[in-house]
């Protein structure tokens, strides 16, 4: 998610990366099996350094280059049946052949092109901010985005795991076959979307998902960590960029749970339906959608949107459970009160809900000032920090 029409843009990033040919890997037919690798950066230090800063990111703590490649990977859609996924896979050039793990998840990204293994925007530069500490970082592109097949099964959890999952499944492949050997234990964080995927991610790792991978942090950036408060919410224009959302939610959910038989019983526009194909950019979606809930959606829609019932209530509830558990490893939750997207008061519910598992969480209010966009550049650099002291 992101705060403003500009914001999205930015954070996603829109310019498609110059690459050389992909080496194709025959690989086993399994899940987390390499199908393909593409190289797409080569920076020294002092390259990375001016790369980050000119995204707005603390470059004080780069201590080396990094090799940035494309990673496609054998995975499952939603349904459990076979698919690709790809994920952007970021390799410090320190020479250590065990590195730290970190896996970066992207926020609300509508336009296939717009993810760190496609576009040079600021979730790579994320990646390789993580991995000019000398962290071998994963940043996954989810189903339907970057190179895979199909839709984006938006703010779905089970889809959005096991596609992570499989993405650092398919790391650990790639790594070995460069020599590495990656500690078992990955830290976790990600911004908006990503926030929400970071804790449902390592929900799944902590209860051996992983196969041999352990969950070794997590430090969520403004998650929309109570969708089902945020929805009704959302439907009553509480939301800044609530009609993306709300659009984009709509369309992905009735792929997944059959919410209505026609368009047109949703929007007043049946056409929106088409923007979120995955090849539309950000700015044609924006530029399409109306501004206000009411012009978006039908009366009978909205009111069902405000009073969730059968199906769309008990996946909104699913949804808000992966704040119900107690990891292992300690928690910070970045957010700000001056957050009108995804609300601080998800990530204080977040908290509070993990407290109660007995949690060893911390939130961490960015301020005021600080809208939805801007928590991620001003929370990375802390989240670095720690993970340097750790």
């Amino acid at each position: 998610m992101t705060s403003t029409r500009t914001a999205v843009a930015a954070m996603c990033g829109i310019a498609v990366a110059a690459l050389v040919p992909a080496t194709a890997w025959a690989g086993q037919q399994t899940r987390g099996s390499v199908v393909a690798v593409t190289a797409v950066s080569t920076m020294d230090s002092t390259q990375v350094a001016a790369h980050l800063r000119d995204r707005g990111l603390d470059s004080s703590r780069v201590r080396f280059g990094v090799d940035a490649q494309r990673i496609v990977y054998r995975t499952v859609d939603p349904r459990g049946r076979p698919t690709t996924a790809s994920s952007l896979v970021v390799v410090p050039r320190d020479g250590d052949r065990s590195p730290g793990q970190v896996a970066w998840l992207h926020g609300t990204t509508g336009y296939r092109g717009a993810v760190a293994s496609v576009a040079d925007g600021n979730d790579r530069a994320a990646a390789v901010l993580f991995a000019s500490a000398g962290h071998l970082t994963t940043a996954p592109d989810y189903l339907g985005l970057g190179t895979g097949p199909g839709h984006h099964p938006y703010l779905d959890g089970p889809s959005t795991v096991t596609a992570s999952v499989d993405a650092l499944r398919a790391t650990g492949e790639f790594a070995a076959r460069r020599g590495l050997r990656p500690d078992r234990r990955v830290f976790l964080t990600g911004h908006s979307q990503g926030g929400h995927a970071a804790m449902a991610l390592g929900q799944a790792l902590q209860r051996g998902a992983g196969r041999g991978l352990e969950l070794g942090g997590l430090a969520p950036i403004s998650g929309p960590m109570r969708p089902s408060a945020l929805v009704p919410k959302a439907a009553d224009g509480q939301i800044a960029n609530g009609v993306a959302y709300m659009a984009y939610w709509t369309v992905a959910w009735n792929r997944l749970h059959h919410l209505y038989d026609d368009p047109a019983e949703a929007f007043n526009d049946p056409s929106v339906e088409a923007l979120f194909d995955g090849d539309h950019r950000h700015e044609e979606i924006f530029a399409t959608l109306p501004h206000t809930m009411p012009e978006l959606l039908t009366p009978s829609y909205l009111d069902r949107v405000r009073n969730p019932t059968g199906v769309l209530r008990a996946k909104l509830r699913e949804s808000d459970g992966y704040c119900d558990w107690r990891p292992r490893v300690p928690v910070t939750i970045y957010s700000s009160t001056g957050d009108r997207d995804t609300l601080f008061e998800t990530s204080a519910y977040c908290d509070g809900r993990l407290r109660q598992h007995g949690a060893r969480s911390t939130l961490i209010d960015l301020g005021a000032d600080v809208d939805h966009g801007r928590a991620a550049k001003l929370a990375l650099p802390r989240i670095l920090a720690g993970l340097d002291r750790g």
